[in-house]
C-alpha cells in the first residue's frame, strides 16, 4: 500500500490528557525477561526501539499486582516493590525520551498455569471458584478479604503508574485470567454478590477494580480495559451471545470509569455477530464502540498471515496486506489498532508501514519469543 493509503493510521488521537501521534498501539505481549520480577535495561531498550520507530502508544507486557500468586512465570515483571517500580521508571522514561507514550498493563493471572514453565508460586493460586478451567479445580476460591485486597492492589498499581509518569494504564480483563474468570459463568460458580446467573452480576468484581483504578489515577488519565470473548481455556467461549447481552456486560464497565475498551479477537476482521444483517460486519471493537460510546482498540492478527494461536504450534507467519484494516479505520469502526507479533519481531514495523517499505517487512518466527529484539 502507498503512503497515502495508510495515512488514516497516522491521524492523531486525543482522549483526556492522552495525545497520540497516530492510531497504532503496540499490543501487550508476555515476554518473561524480568528476573526476580524486575525489568532491566534490556527491557527498557526493547520498548525504546518501538517508540523510536513511531508507535503511537506502547502497552507493556502484563505486569502483576501485589498479590501472593498473581503471576505464573518467574520472569513476569512485578508492578509493585521498590526495585521493580524503579525498573519501570527507567522503561517509561526511555520511551518518553524517544517520543513515545506508554501504559503498563496491570494483571493477575488467577488460577491459570503457564504452558511454558512448570514453575509455580509459593502461595496457593486464587480464583473466583478455585477453578483453572471448567471442571478443573486448582487453588482456592477467593474469600471476601482476598477480593478486597486484590481490588486494592489494582488501585495501588494504578496510583504507582501515575506517579511514575505513565500516560495511561491498562487493566487486563481478558483471555481467561482472573478478571475474566469472574466474567465467565463456567469458572465463576460463586453464590455471593460476585457471582450470578447474568454477565452483569458476574461483572461486579471488574466494576470494582475499574472504580479503584479510576479513583487512583484521577479523572484525567485514561483507563483502558482489555477484554475478550475467547479464553485460552476455550477458544470458542463467548460471554455475550447477542448485542443486548454485550451491552449488559460492557456498559457498567464504562460507567465505572473505563475510557477505552481494548477488544481482543483472534482475527480482527471477523464479524462479532455474523447473524445480524445491516451492521456492516462490525467486529468486537466496533460493537463495543457502538453499544457504549467509549473509544475502542481492535486487535487480532494484524499485519500477518497466520492466527496468533498458531504461534504456539510453531507456525511462522508472513506479512499480510492492510486493506481491510484501512477500510475499517476510514469508517471509524474503532479508534485504535493494536499490533502484536509483527512489532515484536520487527521494531521498525510502524516506520516501514508509514514509508510504504513493504518489501523489508519481516516474517514472524516463533523463535522471536525467545529474544528481546
Amino acid at each position: 500500500m502507498t503512503r497515502a493509503q495508510v495515512e488514516v493510521l497516522f491521524r492523531p488521537f486525543q482522549l483526556k490528557n492522552l495525545q497520540l501521534k497516530n492510531r497504532i498501539v503496540m499490543a501487550p505481549m508476555t515476554r518473561s525477561f524480568s528476573p526476580e520480577g524486575i525489568p532491566g535495561e534490556n527491557v527498557a531498550e526493547y520498548y525504546r526501539r518501538r517508540a523510536e520507530a513511531g508507535v503511537g502508544l506502547i502497552v507493556s507486557e502484563g505486569t502483576v499486582v501485589d498479590r501472593p500468586a498473581s503471576r505464573n512465570d518467574p520472569g513476569i515483571p512485578f508492578f509493585h516493590g521498590d526495585a521493580a517500580l524503579a525498573g519501570w521508571k527507567k522503561v517509561v522514561d526511555s520511551v518518553h525520551e524517544a517520543g513515545g507514550k506508554m501504559a503498563p498493563q496491570i494483571w493477575h493471572v488467577g488460577s491459570v498455569a503457564s504452558p511454558f514453565t512448570e514453575w509455580t508460586p509459593a502461595a496457593s493460586v486464587e480464583s473466583p471458584s478455585g477453578l483453572a478451567a471448567p471442571g478443573q479445580p486448582r487453588g482456592n476460591a477467593m474469600s471476601d478479604a482476598d477480593i478486597a485486597d486484590t481490588i486494592a492492589a489494582y488501585g495501588k498499581a494504578a496510583a504507582d503508574a501515575r506517579r511514575l509518569g505513565f500516560d495511561t494504564v491498562e487493566i487486563h480483563g481478558a483471555h481467561g485470567y482472573l478478571i475474566d474468570q469472574f466474567f465467565w459463568a463456567a469458572t465463576n460458580l460463586r453464590q455471593d454478590g460476585y457471582g450470578g446467573a447474568t454477565i452483569r452480576e458476574r461483572s461486579r468484581f471488574a466494576v470494582e477494580v475499574v472504580k479503584a483504578v479510576r479513583a487512583a489515577v484521577g479523572p484525567d488519565l485514561p483507563v483502558i480495559l482489555r477484554l475478550s470473548q475467547w479464553k485460552q481455556q476455550d477458544y470458542a467461549a463467548r460471554l455475550a451471545q447477542t448485542p443486548d447481552e454485550m451491552a449488559q456486560w460492557l456498559v457498567p464497565l464504562v460507567e465505572a470509569g473505563a475510557d477505552v475498551l481494548h477488544c481482543s479477537q483472534r482475527r480482527f476482521w471477523e464479524a462479532e455477530f455474523p447473524q445480524i444483517d445491516g451492521d456492516g460486519g462490525l467486529n468486537f471493537a466496533g460493537w463495543a464502540k457502538k453499544l457504549t460510546g467509549a473509544a475502542t482498540i481492535s486487535v487480532g492478527s494484524v499485519g500477518l498471515s497466520g492466527d496468533f494461536l498458531g504461534t504456539f504450534g510453531g507456525e511462522r507467519s508472513t506479512p499480510a496486506g492492510l486493506a481491510n484494516l484501512i477500510e475499517r479505520m476510514e469508517r471509524d469502526e474503532f479508534d485504535l489498532i493494536a499490533v502484536g507479533r509483527a512489532i515484536l519481531s520487527d521494531p521498525q514495523w510502524v516506520a516501514k508501514i508509514r514509508e510504504g517499505d513493504h518489501q523489508s517487512l519481516q516474517d514472524f518466527d516463533p523463535a522471536a519469543l525467545g529474544t528481546l529484539v
